[in-house]
């Protein structure tokens, strides 16, 4: 029985292809060397007292809508001047409701370095990241093997584009290599989605500390961030707890309040 998140990757590859004939890898080779550098994404979670990555996220796949008509020219701002440390913003648009042009729109808009959030399957979509503005890349290891998590996080580094590699159990520890600059847990299992923020609490520890760690997912109260905060995570993934506002940027300036 296919999962949602094997939907979601049948999906991607389709999509792939589809750009693919429309702009051919050859021609985002060339253009990505004109693209000037951006801010570090892993840096900035080094340096931030809060660690919030606040997420432009229109709908999810458990949740449908959560701001239908959301802007990015009415969050992405309000995001930064409010505190976040990193802003990750969706590109997919079957499942989420994102595009592209969202990240390349967030990107003339702000300084503050973008996570492009997708299903990442292919190098093509590293080349796009890049050309879009991301600072950063998200690798799913529940989508991968260990091997082309590898072989992308390797395109990616050599790209200039950090990577955050997700996990969600024990078993996906293995998808970790030299070339990761980030772990993040997801706190909902991509299979089920189901959240569980105790996963956070059960892998701090495994995962070496020489990566940047993340919380990911289900992250609504300001005591469980400072109680992750105290376990060892430098970083939160926050978007709905945000985005079901009516205003965001807001929301998360409320939120850095709380935390003190």
């Amino acid at each position: 029985m296919s999962t949602i998140l094997d939907k979601i990757i049948a999906n991607k590859k389709v999509e792939i292809e589809n750009h693919k004939q429309q702009v051919p890898l050859q021609e985002l080779e060339k253009k990505v060397q004109q693209v000037k550098p951006v801010q570090s994404f892993k840096e900035s979670l080094r340096n931030s007292s809060t660690g919030i990555i606040s997420e432009f996220k229109r709908r999810s796949p458990s949740k449908d809508w959560i701001f239908k008509n959301a802007r990015i020219e009415e969050v992405i701002p309000f995001y930064s001047q409010n505190g976040a440390s990193a802003i990750s913003v969706l590109t997919d648009l079957e499942f989420f409701g994102g595009t592209l042009q969202d990240l390349e729109l967030a990107g003339s808009l702000t300084q503050t370095p973008l996570l492009r959030k997708d299903f990442m399957v292919d190098e093509y979509q590293l080349y796009q990241a890049k050309l879009y503005g991301a600072s950063a890349i998200l690798l799913i290891a529940a989508a991968l093997t260990v091997e082309k998590t590898k072989e992308l996080a390797v395109t990616a580094k050599n790209l200039g584009l950090d990577v955050l590699l997700e996990i969600h159990n024990e078993d996906e520890l293995k998808h970790i290599s030299e070339w990761v600059d980030v772990v993040g847990v997801n706190n909902r299992n991509l299979k089920t989605f189901v959240t569980d923020v105790q996963v956070s609490f059960s892998l701090v520890n495994k995962i070496p500390d020489e990566f940047v760690k993340i919380s990911e997912s289900g992250l609504s109260s300001s005591k469980t961030v400072k109680e992750l905060m105290q376990a060892g995570y430098q970083g939160f993934l926050m978007g709905e707890n945000f985005m079901k506002t009516e205003d965001p940027g807001k929301a998360l300036k409320e939120f850095i309040t709380e935390l003190g």
